[in-house]
Formats: structure tokens, C-alpha cells, sequence
């Protein structure tokens, strides 16, 4: 059992451009978060999500990836060295990173750290992500940065991507890091 009270769902905005009893009703998926809610150590793992066909050409058409090996399933089975068509790592990328995304209001992404292909994903694979609230460091006035770690995996436990996620994240009370920022 995880030491960490949960916290997807629990907090979100208060809307006043709605009717009060349903503004009061919490909002899946839109926390109010603030650095300080962000306890280091946690972890939180995802749903599983099948990948098909369509999924994977979709992607490919909007990014332009008409690589064989994601596209020609002709080619990857004859001259393709996994035999099969491969899911692009960027789609692996940002399906697995969505699988435990929130959308916390106030949090912004900074970038990603170490990102890593570490094993083909293949046209209707399973993967879920795991992610682990690494560190948090004071950063700026009225921000502080957060890193997480994702590991994506594809059938029962098979690691087939790692990156550390930055964000920055709006303080609660500001004034307790006066002093304390990088910047």
C-alpha cells in the first residue's frame, strides 16, 4: 500500500461561470496543485492502452512519419529486422506519458531528460506507464520545478521507454521560498 494519500481528482478549480452546486463538484483530470502538494517518492501507474492499427497511422499522418518500418507492413516483414511494423517511439512517447498525464493548472511543462527507446513496440501491444515524483527544487519567485520519472511498459512488464519529465510548478505561498530560488 502506498504510503501517499491520493491526489488525481481530489483537488480542482472552482468555476464561477456555472451554477454554484455543480462548480463545487470536483473535475476529473484538472487539479489545482500546488509545489507544495507534490509529495517526492510517489508513484502512480496507469490503465493499460492496446495499440492499433489505427492509432499508430493516425499518428503517423499527423507527424509526417512515413518510415517503412511504421508504415509499409510489406517491408518490415520482408526486410524489416524485427519482421513486423514497429509503433514510432515519438507515439510510444506521447501515448505512454498521456496514460498518467494530469492537467494541472498549475503546472507547465519545462522539457524531458533521458529519453530513452529501450525496446521495439509493436502494432497491438499493450502498454501503462508508471511515473515516480523524483525531486523538487526551488527555481524561480513564484515557481519551482519538479522532476519525474516515466517508465512505459508493454505487456506484463516489459520496459520499453524511460524519460524524466521537468515542470514548473506555481508555489502555494511564495513567500516561504523567498531566498531560497535558484533564479
Amino acid at each position: 500500500m502506498d504510503e501517499f494519500t491520493p491526489t488525481v481528482g481530489v483537488f480542482s478549480t472552482r468555476p464561477a461561470d456555472m451554477p454554484e452546486d455543480h462548480s463545487a463538484l470536483p473535475v476529473w483530470n484538472a487539479e489545482n496543485w500546488f509545489y507544495e502538494d507534490w509529495p517526492v517518492g510517489q508513484r502512480i501507474r496507469s490503465l493499460r492502452r492496446t495499440i492499433g492499427e489505427s492509432d499508430s497511422h493516425l499518428f503517423n499522418t499527423l507527424v509526417v512519419d512515413i518510415h517503412p518500418y511504421v508504415q509499409d507492413q510489406m517491408f518490415a516483414e520482408r526486410e524489416g529486422i524485427f519482421g513486423r511494423r514497429l509503433v514510432a517511439g515519438a507515439f510510444v512517447f506521447s501515448a505512454g506519458l498521456g496514460l498518467v498525464a494530469t492537467n494541472c493548472v498549475n503546472a507547465f511543462s519545462y522539457g524531458y531528460d533521458k529519453l530513452r527507446f529501450i525496446k521495439p513496440v509493436f502494432i497491438g501491444d499493450t502498454i501503462y506507464t508508471i511515473r515516480t515524483n523524483m525531486e523538487k527544487t526551488p527555481r524561480y519567485k513564484d515557481l519551482g520545478l519538479i522532476r519525474a520519472s516515466y517508465q512505459v511498459f508493454k505487456s506484463e512488464g516489459e520496459l520499453v521507454l524511460y524519460c524524466e519529465h521537468l515542470q514548473t510548478v506555481k508555489y502555494k505561498n511564495p513567500a516561504d521560498f523567498a531566498g531560497k530560488t535558484e533564479k
